[in-house]
């Protein structure tokens, strides 16, 4: 099935003294590509920097130019709102490995005089990559200071890289919806969605492009997979409970499968379909891995305090009452590190019944909650109103 990323010009910034990752391997030209909303201050003092989780990107505030669809984040990230663009300065990149712009799989390798793809040859990338390609664009912005780093999911391993690694760069950090290490079941669903994209005919071997094709069935049923995990059973519940819609007849082993389907079974459908219009598979292998292997308290010796010792960031951690793919007890864990190494801390659970997925929706709860604490730090850092 050819349904290949369109080509789009994304806003970028490339680093031709290279880049060198943790895992030991030198690329000779970083890309980084990114959105910005708002206006920097004189001071450059007013920096919000938005992490985005696994399947996200750039286009946080504004219509996709694959999907035409509004950005991810349209009612945070807005005139007014709770990351306020007539206030605040708000940056977003394409994370190292990913597919819209940033060096990922679908770079031209830079090891070899034909500017191939990387695909599967890509060497791994880990959270605290991410982290540094971010801060050389902050950096290149002329940005030395961060006002805040907020991100939810994979956005909130970010963000607490961030507060662990640049210390002196983060005023105020908002993880959200997120964990201080991925739990083997977290692990355990995303091989079942890579398991699935190997597992596709036109996968080839991961080198699906020179063929015209790319491994769609599989991508899309690890879409599904994962799409799971983001809701909870009340809001598959009330959303879609029993109900029967209309299908298509299919022939299954010989037997007509009558076209009744559930909805809930025509929804997932529905977002595999649309996701493999806007994400590559060798993206997807790359960056869940490294929300894998992501685990900041191994990294600090079994003590996750021992990450913020010092620390002098304002943090304000939130978690949802039913997601069960980042449950509260993990913020919990995380907040309890932060009183430990003495950081000025605060914690809040959301009570709702959407699950994972909560913070990317329309929770007032939560959205009172952020603009109470980023407008609570503005004042104590002396941005004007």
């Amino acid at each position: 099935m050819d349904t290949a990323l369109p080509p789009v010009n994304h806003q970028h910034v490339a680093f031709d003294d290279g880049f060198v990752l943790e895992c030991g391997v030198a690329l000779k030209r970083l890309v980084v590509a990114y959105r910005t909303y708002g206006r920097l201050n004189a001071d450059r003092s007013n920096a919000v920097l938005v992490c985005h989780a696994l399947t996200g990107d750039q286009y946080v505030a504004e219509t996709h130019p694959v999907t035409g669809k509004p950005g991810w984040w349209e009612m945070v990230v807005a005139p007014g709102a709770p990351i306020d663009t007539d206030r605040y300065f708000v940056i977003c990149a394409n994370v190292l490995g990913g597919c819209m712009g940033s060096t990922g799989p679908l770079s031209p390798r830079d090891d070899q005089e034909v500017a191939t793809p990387w695909g599967t040859d890509f060497p791994p990338v880990s959270i605290g990559d991410m982290v540094r390609a971010q801060k050389r664009l902050v950096e290149h912005l002329g940005i030395t200071r961060l006002f805040a780093v907020v991100g939810g999911s994979m956005g909130g391993m970010q963000v607490l890289e961030w507060a662990a690694t640049f210390p002196e760069m983060v005023f105020a950090a908002v993880p959200v919806a997120t964990a201080a290490y991925h739990t083997a079941q977290n692990i355990a669903f995303h091989e079942v969605g890579r398991q699935a994209i190997l597992a596709d005919p036109d996968w080839q071997g991961g080198r699906y492009w020179e063929s015209g094709r790319i491994p769609a069935r599989g991508l899309a049923v690890a879409r599904m997979a994962a799409h799971i995990t983001y809701l909870s059973e009340e809001a598959l519940s009330r959303k879609f409970g029993r109900r029967l819609r209309p299908g298509p007849n299919l022939a299954h082993g010989g037997l007509t499968m009558f076209g009744e389907m559930f909805e809930v079974e025509s929804y997932l459908q529905y977002q595999g379909s649309t996701f493999v219009q806007r994400f590559d598979a060798n993206s997807y292998l790359t960056i869940t891995r490294a929300m894998d292997q992501f685990d900041l308290i191994a990294e600090h010796g079994g003590d996750l305090s021992r990450a913020f010792a010092g620390t002098r960031t304002r943090f304000c951690l939130v978690s949802f009452s039913s997601d069960w793919l980042f449950p509260t007890a993990q913020s919990r864990a995380i907040a309890r590190a932060l009183n430990r190494a003495a950081a000025n801390v605060s914690f809040v659970e959301i009570t709702s019944d959407k699950g994972h997925d909560a913070f990317l929706l329309d929770e007032p709860d939560f959205h009172r909650t952020l603009a109470g604490f980023l407008g609570g730090c503005a004042e104590h850092a002396g941005l004007p109103a």
